[in-house]
């Protein structure tokens, strides 16, 4: 089939792209001009814009199905307003230039972050309301992008959307966020944890589920890809094991961690680095759900993500054989 990937040069797209190239589809990738994470794949490179619909068409032309993964992550609001515009008015264009192509299916990558996570003491499934006003501006842009494709399917449109939640493993060329907090544990550059953590899955496991998606997956349903929610502390512990490495444990209370984040903050801004501690993080690693179900997936996408350990492990690996980590 003829398939084309948006965010292509990202995590989940680099790993996508190279699955879906090993079964022997064709693939189109939506790409700026950074590519070096599919340098040497036998990928069509798109230019084009997510801002701009015309510039969307030679992508979608001629084109099975199409993955929408290109997003604007931030845990430090969207003070340019760039956050909304990529993740909706993005998401909008390129439902729009999907029917216009007369695209088969269009699967559309969202986050957990677009549900609500309270009330913490109930399982979180796809029927959990999606966030209003009261989520940070990437979750409202993410639930906005979500109702933008449920709209299109009642109009017609065959799409379905799948809900990954912190998502770690290999090939993980920029690195991500997640990918460059284990190097900075890995070289003792975060010198303490926070009480709370993630539900952790595994790249591959995620690129599986969404290969299935795209002849078992229904349309007009919701997925949630959660894997296993592990503490800081957890984490930590695990590069620890699979190094040998002593790797940081001391965990402060919340409110030190709190009071701070001005100092993060001006480090970054000193250091040019993205912090990895911000007001947003410390409240998705504290109140975030902790028992979120990815029994749907299972049940209709085959989807069955390993654990944490086994991911850590390949992970270390990958960075080591690509010169990341000594």
């Amino acid at each position: 089939m003829k398939i084309a990937v948006t965010g292509a040069n990202g995590h989940v797209g680099v790993n996508l792209c190279k699955a879906l190239l090993g079964q022997g589809h064709q693939v189109k990738a939506l790409t700026h001009l950074h590519k070096q994470g599919l340098k040497n794949l036998p990928v069509t490179m798109i230019q084009g814009d997510l801002l701009d619909k015309n510039s969307l068409v030679p992508l979608l032309s001629e084109v099975d199905i199409v993955f929408h993964l290109a997003a604007k992550i931030s845990i430090t609001g969207d003070p340019d307003g760039m956050v909304a515009r990529i993740n909706t008015e993005g998401t909008m264009n390129m439902l729009a230039a999907a029917v216009e192509c007369k695209v088969k299916r269009f699967i559309h990558f969202s986050s957990i972050h677009a549900f609500q996570q309270q009330p913490q003491h109930l399982a979180l499934d796809e029927t959990r309301p999606l966030v209003m006003h009261e989520g940070f501006a990437y979750d409202r842009s993410k639930a906005a992008g979500e109702r933008a494709v449920m709209e299109a399917v009642r109009n017609g449109l065959d799409a379905l959307v799948l809900s990954p939640t912190a998502i770690i493993g290999p090939s993980d060329p920029e690195p991500s966020l997640i990918g460059n907090a284990v190097i900075d544990i890995y070289n003792h550059k975060i010198p303490s944890l926070v009480p709370g953590g993630y539900d952790w899955v595994d790249v591959r496991d995620i690129v599986a589920a969404a290969i299935t998606a795209m002849e078992k997956g229904r349309t007009g349903e919701k997925y949630l890809l959660a894997g296993h929610w592990h503490s800081l502390q957890e984490f930590s512990g695990l590069i620890r094991l699979h190094t040998g490495r002593k790797t940081v444990s001391t965990v402060l209370p919340m409110w030190i961690a709190r009071v701070g984040l001005p100092f993060i903050d001006l480090y970054s801004k000193i250091s040019g680095t993205k912090p990895l501690y911000t007001s947003e993080s410390l409240t998705i690693i504290s109140e975030g759900n902790r028992m979120i179900s990815n029994a749907k997936a299972r049940n209709e996408l085959n989807f069955n993500p390993r654990p944490l350990t086994e991911t850590i492990r390949d992970f270390l690996s990958w960075l080591k054989e690509n010169g990341s980590i000594q």
